[in-house]
């Protein structure tokens, strides 16, 4: 029998400690949200006080401390001995090998991101794909408390960062890679409207396919929403590499090489779109991370 231990608080909680399912077994609702703030917070002892107020934010029970200690002793019962341990502080003691889905996360978002400075977009696209599978199926579903919408908008900020990843490395990859690149580029310039870096992939990313009418329309959309709300303008960073494509108007399959250079593999080749044309730096904090189209 498999003695690993598994924890997923991202889509349905799923728990294998030393290879027993337990996630069936936990003592209530109050039990669930007991064991998920001992994980997420199982780099350092937590106090009584602070398992109250996470298990009944509102209005605790009379007995608060009462009902903490019995809801701890089926907790201990149902991990087995050696897991969960202390008294007036408690800490979850789990195996070295020990997985839990968040941490592989945000591991993930910064391998993805190491790799690409290190010129792997291949590496970095994998382990951020790795990433944004865990972080888009949500944390702890069917339980609420404001400690655990704090860890949900800490994850969806990851899930941004896988995002922009993997459109980063995919315009550098180009080929089957380009699509999966568009349309990461396009959902995080969506769910985050004024984070320029969205923008600027989806650019950059349409501009590969070959769209660059499209690619203008992004940045005048951007432009106007910029000046309508917030009384601003783009960067310069991306205002250049607006005002370049606008001087290029390159068509469809020419994007990609410089001036006076010979035709190259259709845009939709691997490795295709890596010419100078469209060399400008991104914003950070991918500045300096790969290099390929529109990246310095």
């Amino acid at each position: 029998m498999s003695e690993r231990t598994k924890i997923e608080l991202c889509g349905p909680l799923t728990v294998e400690v030393a290879g027993r399912r337990i996630e069936t077994v936990l003592p209530s609702r109050q039990g669930r949200l007991l064991f998920a703030f001992l994980v997420l917070h199982r780099e350092r002892p937590v106090r009584r006080d602070e398992l109250v107020a996470a298990i009944w934010p509102e209005q605790p029970p009379a007995d608060a401390d009462g009902a903490l200690k019995t809801l701890l002793s089926r907790l201990r019962r149902v991990l087995g001995p050696g897991i969960l341990e202390g008294r007036t502080e408690l800490c979850l003691r789990l195996s070295p090998e020990a997985t839990v889905d968040v941490e592989t996360a945000a591991a993930a978002v910064a391998k993805g991101r190491a790799a690409l400075a290190a010129g792997d977009p291949r590496g970095a696209c994998a382990t951020a794909r790795a990433a944004a599978d865990i972080t888009s199926r949500g944390l702890l579903p069917g339980l609420d408390a404001e400690w655990i919408e704090q860890r949900r908008r800490e994850l969806a900020d990851l899930e941004l960062e896988a995002l922009e990843i993997i459109a980063a490395a995919g315009t550098v990859l180009g080929g089957a890679d380009l699509s999966p690149a568009l349309r990461a580029a396009r959902t995080l310039a969506e769910r985050a409207p004024f984070r320029e870096s969205g923008h600027h992939l989806w650019m950059e990313a349409l501009a590969q396919r070959g769209d660059v009418a499209e690619a203008l329309h992004v940045y005048e959309r951007l432009r106007q929403r910029l000046r309508d709300e917030l009384g601003t303008a783009p960067s310069h960073e991306l205002a250049a590499l607006h005002e370049r494509m606008l001087r290029s108007d390159p068509q469809p399959g020419d994007m990609a090489r410089p001036s006076g250079s010979p035709a190259g593999p259709p845009v939709d080749a691997v490795g295709a779109g890596r010419g100078e044309e469209w060399d400008l730096p991104l914003p950070a904090p991918l500045a300096g991370a790969c290099h390929g189209p529109f990246v310095g």
